[in-house]
């Protein structure tokens, strides 16, 4: 599959180095970045062709997928132009920033019938692997309620590197919209819709910025089942995610990248997938190697890929609900 990045920067860097390990399944062709002294480096690292615009790479070169690698705010527009042009897309987190951003990009994958994933890479690590197959299995019984941890350190550098981060107009939010979305990512995989969410934000260690660097929200899902998500980046110095599941027959505790702790009246954990890769890896490297590969071969396939479009516009109207919460001191409720 021939690729194009749009976006060379630490994330795009990223997503190079992931379609690079992909070997003969996957090549790097086209670099786009406005910044062509910085696209043009990641570019040359790989042995790809820079561009200043999408279109000129789209012109330019026959190309299967795209992955977009934007400031937030970004996400809808640029993939839909590469949609429209007849691309494949992969999207990083979260989809965009607004429910009408998610909403267009949504109809324009179904106008097309072209494959759109959003990066979720925590789906694809085998303990998180394991606590679902545990759900899906009935080892945990009825799933009652679940806890997310994503206790996160970001210097004030961290902010002040880039005119974008920590802007509503282009980052869209804080902690939880940047950083906590994966960890809310899987609460919400585990214990199904959210109809209800009742929430708190603060701003207590950066300054200069206009979203939250600390959220704490409780929130109700479909089933009945309550989960707890806290996420910061003003937990010195950082802790691994952390996500605790509990059910009515068992528990499942995610910790430190690893299944820390599993009980069941109904059996064992499942066995854990096995993840391909450079040996030198981390878990969630891996992880993100695995998307990129289950992205492909839903394109093979014809299928949708293991996490669709919808599964991130769950999540971004999710992080909406709390911020909205947080904002007017009420529970708001979500619809589909």
């Amino acid at each position: 599959m021939r690729f194009a990045l749009i976006g060379a920067g630490a994330i795009g860097t990223v997503h190079a180095r992931l379609i690079d390990a992909l070997g003969n399944e996957a090549a790097l062709v086209a670099v786009v970045d406005q910044n062509l002294e910085r696209g043009g480096k990641l570019a040359e690292q790989y042995g790809a062709q820079v561009y200043a615009t999408p279109a000129e790479a789209y012109a330019a070169e026959e190309l299967d997928a795209v992955g977009i690698c934007l400031p937030s705010a970004l996400h809808a527009d640029v993939a839909i132009e590469a949609l429209e042009a007849g691309k494949h897309v992969i999207v990083e987190k979260p989809v965009d920033i607004t429910l009408e951003a998610a909403d267009r990009l949504i109809a324009a994958q179904q106008a097309t019938g072209l494959t759109v994933s959003v990066i979720s890479q925590r789906r694809f690590q085998p303990p998180v692997a394991q606590i679902r197959a545990a759900i899906d299995g009935g080892a945990l019984g009825r799933v009652t309620s679940g806890i997310a941890e994503s206790a996160f350190f970001r210097p004030q550098s961290y902010y002040d590197g880039d005119d974008w981060r920590g802007t509503l107009a282009v980052d869209g939010g804080g902690a939880l919209m940047n950083q906590g979305i994966h960890a809310l990512d899987l609460l919400v995989w585990m214990l199904g819709r959210p109809v209800r969410v009742s929430a708190q934000t603060g701003r207590l260690a950066h300054e200069g910025i206009e979203v939250e660097d600390l959220a704490g929200a409780s929130i109700v899902f479909e089933s009945g089942a309550i989960g707890l998500m806290l996420a910061s980046t003003a937990a010195y110095p950082g802790r691994p995610v952390r996500l605790t599941i509990h059910g009515d027959q068992g528990t499942a505790v995610l910790d430190d990248d690893a299944l820390a702790y599993f009980a069941s009246a109904n059996g064992e954990a499942p066995k854990a997938p096995a993840l391909p890769g450079p040996g030198d890896w981390g878990p969630v490297e891996l992880a993100h190697l695995a998307q990129y590969r289950d992205f492909i071969a839903a394109v093979r396939d014809g299928r949708p890929p293991a996490v669709t479009l919808e599964a991130g516009r769950r999540s971004l109207a999710t992080v909406l609900a709390v911020y909205e919460s947080a904002r007017t001191g009420r529970p708001v409720e979500l619809e589909d």
